[in-house]
């Protein structure tokens, strides 16, 4: 079974049972995360510390994320395979200069 999950920043990831972590995000917001929906950290990320975290739980919590970057984790495999939405690159637009607006 593959498991859709998001690249979390966060300011502090604390184990506070053997069964729960504590996640702090740099806004603030605070959840209680079960283990079993943290799937490590993403080493992609150099600057601050990334967590790979299921997506259907940071949805029923109060975390700030971002859908930019997603991973699909294969428990059985044990693979990680990563996707990035990476918008498509458009070109400029070429038109006549306002000259009521013009400097």
């Amino acid at each position: 079974m593959k498991n859709k999950c998001y690249s979390v920043r966060l300011k502090s990831l604390v184990l506070i049972t053997d069964k729960a972590y504590k996640a702090e995000g740099f806004d603030g917001s605070e959840a209680i995360l079960p283990i079993s929906q943290v799937f490590g950290r993403d080493l992609e990320v150099k600057k601050t510390k990334a967590y790979w975290i299921s997506a259907w739980i940071l949805e029923k919590k109060n975390l700030q994320y971002s859908t930019k970057k997603i991973g699909w984790f294969d428990k059985a495999k044990g693979i990680m395979r990563i996707y990035r939405n990476i918008p498509p690159k458009k070109q400029p637009i070429m038109s006549t200069i306002n000259k009521d607006l013009e400097r």
